[in-house]
């Protein structure tokens, strides 16, 4: 198998010793990072994740700060969501779009105060994006990547690990709301949320030179709850209906089709740099969705490439991603389906890497 090459263009985390020390088997890269994509075997983390509790570097989910009297602003040209109502300790997640109304990313929003935001982003160069906007507007703002590195710790015992390690207030936090935690003397926003449908928790870890002592230390917590190093989890995520950017979406998609309409107030998001295009979109409404579609037969994917979903050979869709479930013992997956074919129970085929399998569109996501 054909290894990654390091360089300074390929940046390590402030959790990378801590992560090879577990054993990691595999990586991709996001946002000019490494990002573990697994650590036993995607079925044995996948079980682990749904049973006990893991600790996830996922540092590649980059920050970009605002900073400044125009921040609150420039925050709400970026996103569709109307942002009036978001108050310090927060978090909102905000489909970013580009002038057209093409998705550009789909952050988390991380409100600290009306000067100061950060955009906890998926795999895009974004900050160029935002920068660029700034600039040509000439907001009295600072954009920048600051040193913050996401740490997460997920799965049902998440919560009792936590708590040995922060105290019990941290049990209070509400999903998608945050709090202010000591660890060392330095004071780390702790947000309920995560890229698991399994709960849990995200460390905005400030400042690279406390990580290890972190890892190590919720590593030592977590051995009354079976804790494990681990990492977004492909079959979990499909499992749970979880979108990932640059694979299920594009920029070539808008919200609405992306199902993430309920994320734009497109009416009251005023200054929403694609407002008008996605206006029209919603007015017209859009011709192709995600679904969730379930696969028949043996277990198929990683899906490294589109498949095609095919009817009365002609198509009418891609799957995205695509994964064996143990727990519904079927291929579950997410595709972009046309209108015609897009309610549930509609029958299709899916042209795999292993051949055409007969399919069908899923009433709902599984969990």
């Amino acid at each position: 198998m054909a290894l990654i090459s390091p360089s300074r263009r390929l940046r390590r985390t402030p959790f990378s010793d801590g992560v090879e020390a577990a054993g990691v088997k595999a990586y991709t890269v996001y946002n000019h990072m490494l990002l573990a994509t697994m650590f036993r075997s995607i079925e044995e983390d996948y079980h682990h994740l749904k049973s006990a509790v893991q600790i996830w570097d996922v540092a590649c989910e980059r920050q970009i700060e605002l900073r400044g009297p125009d921040a609150g602003r420039l925050m709400q040209m970026l996103t569709p969501r109307d942002l009036r109502s978001m108050l310090a300790g927060q978090c909102f997640y905000v489909p970013i779009v580009d002038e057209t109304g093409g998705m550009l990313n789909d952050p988390v929003a991380v409100k600290i105060s009306d000067e100061r935001w950060w955009i906890s982003i998926a795999d895009s160069d974004l900050l160029h994006w935002v920068k660029a906007i700034a600039h040509s507007l000439r907001l009295d703002v600072l954009v920048d990547e600051p040193d913050i590195s996401p740490l997460a710790i997920q799965g049902p015992k998440a919560d009792d690990l936590m708590a040995n390690v922060f105290g019990d207030a941290i049990r209070d936090i509400k999903f998608f709301r945050y709090g202010m935690f000591d660890f060392q003397g330095r004071t780390l926003v702790i947000a309920r949320s995560g890229y698991s449908k399994q709960g849990g928790f995200e460390i905005y870890v400030e400042g690279s030179d406390i990580g290890m002592d972190l890892w190590n230390a919720l590593m030592e917590a977590g051995k009354p709850y079976d804790v494990w190093a681990g990492c977004p989890n492909l079959i979990e995520r499909i499992e749970g209906g979880l979108l990932s950017f640059g694979n299920d979406m594009t920029m070539q998609n808008t919200p609405h089709e992306c199902g993430l309409g309920k994320f734009c107030n497109t009416q009251t998001a005023i200054g929403c740099i694609g407002r008008d295009a996605l206006l029209r979109v919603a007015k017209e409404g859009p011709v192709k969705q995600i679904r969730a579609l379930e696969i028949e037969g043996l277990p198929v994917g990683p899906c490294d490439q589109l498949w095609p979903v095919m009817a009365k050979g002609k198509q009418v869709g891609a799957v995205s991603s695509a994964a064996w479930s143990p727990d519904f013992k079927t291929n579950v997956a997410i595709g972009m389906v046309r209108m015609t074919h897009w309610d549930a129970g509609t029958d299709v085929d899916v042209v795999t890497k292993d051949g055409v399998r007969a399919a069908r569109v899923h009433e709902k996501f599984w969990i």
